[in-house]
């Protein structure tokens, strides 16, 4: 039979094709690195690491400027693919690519440092292990303690990245408010992602609960701040991994900003893990900490094709479990040229916003109103960085009685 092969295609490449679609990246990018070393076609198949997140919902999807992927079928999901190495190889040795790759356009530079701030590279190091951060302290401090806000990046991405993505650091400066950027290393998890599927890494003073917690009260110790204007956000794993620090450190955080993530407990192993990413975790019980009711501010796309819609109620449901007299109220908004949204309310009987619920009308898994010089944002918006220093700043920790 005829080799039906397009010319110059690897033999081999059919089967990374087939690994790639069926989410089993550890073994398509090591079938690659064959090869391309010559070693012909695939070998044996190696054991799966239990502890990476493969397949379409290890990687963001990022959107293109027009809303949608070059030969995307609308009504069907983006698929991701392998790395950067892998969708390239795979672009150059067949002309349609792998589904979910998209524009490879440059991305604009971050935005300079203002004069008197800095962004320093620290490290901490306690009974749980070592983490690095980054360390954002703005030239506006004001006067008196300032806010600190932890931002968690998603898989794959870094520190910089996040910090360009989110603007996060500018709106730092508006405000006179330091922000941490804890770093997950690829020794901790391959693709980056914070192990919020994890017991271990779920529960008070243990794990990267611990770790987290630990770069959190360092900062406090070595710079002005108002422990009552403690705050920690992230993005997809790292929107799972606050979730859980809201959940294990009640007493540490004012208030919590969950994007494109999961509740906190959504999953004890990576089947779960994954079953959640799908269908929508549910939210487990309060896993170590005072019991009092952190603030949450919520978005989430309702075409999020890697994170599962139905996370951002479970947060929400989370958030507002067991609060007598809850009232709710939806307003619905749309700009030019961006997205439109639902915004929910959670209100006590005091009158206390205790969640706000943002659904993104058409938007995927991706940071909303960021910007194109960090990975994986939609810069049509609404402004998902805006509205959490907003919700932030409006949810100091309550006084204690006494």
């Amino acid at each position: 039979m005829p080799n039906s092969r397009p010319t110059g295609f690897l033999p081999g490449m059919d089967e990374v094709a087939r690994l790639t679609r069926a989410g089993r990246l550890a073994e398509a990018t090591g079938l690659v690195q064959r090869l391309l070393r010559g070693a012909g076609e695939p070998g044996p198949k190696a054991s799966p690491d239990p502890t990476v997140l493969e397949g379409e919902f290890t990687r963001l999807d990022p959107p293109s400027p027009a809303g949608k992927e070059p030969g995307h079928r609308p009504g069907h999901a983006a698929r991701t693919g392998l790395g950067e190495t892998l969708r390239g190889l795979a672009a150059r040795l067949r002309p349609t690519g792998l589904h979910g790759a998209g524009t490879g356009a440059p991305r604009p530079p971050a935005d300079p440092l203002p004069d008197g701030a800095s962004f320093v590279t620290a490290s901490y190091s306690g009974a749980s292990g070592t983490r690095a951060y980054k360390l954002y302290v703005p030239a506006n401090r004001g006067e008196g303690p300032r806010p600190l806000v932890v931002m968690l990046h998603g898989c794959t991405q870094s520190p910089e990245d996040f910090a360009a993505g989110t603007r996060m650091n500018a709106f730092a400066e508006q405000h006179g408010l330091f922000v941490a950027y804890p770093e997950q290393p690829a020794s901790a998890n391959p693709q980056r992602c914070w192990n919020w599927f994890k017991p271990e890494d779920q529960r008070r003073d243990r794990g990267e609960p611990d770790l987290l917690a630990g770069i959190t009260r360092r900062i406090m110790r070595e710079h002005p701040i108002d422990p009552g204007r403690v705050y920690i956000a992230g993005l997809s794993a790292g929107g799972a991994a606050a979730a859980i620090m809201a959940a294990a450190y009640p007493d540490l955080y004012a208030a919590a900003g969950v994007h494109s993530g999961l509740p906190a407990g959504a999953a004890g192993d990576l089947p779960s893990a994954l079953a959640a990413m799908r269908q929508g975790g549910r939210a487990a019980p309060n896993r170590g900490g005072t019991g009092r009711k952190v603030p949450f501010i919520i978005f989430h796309g309702d075409r999020d094709t890697v994170v599962n819609p139905q996370n951002g109620d479970q947060v929400a449901a989370q958030a507002t479990a067991a609060v007598s007299g809850l009232r709710t109220e939806t307003q619905h908004g749309e700009a030019p040229g961006r997205h439109a949204y639902s915004r929910t309310l959670y209100t006590d009987a005091a009158g206390w916003a205790l969640c706000e619920h943002w659904t993104i009308h058409g938007a995927g898994h991706a940071w909303a109103g960021g910007s194109p010089a960090g990975s994986y944002t939609d810069p049509q918006g609404p402004d998902a960085t805006a509205e959490m220093m907003r919700f932030f700043l409006e949810h100091p920790m309550p006084a204690m009685p006494g």
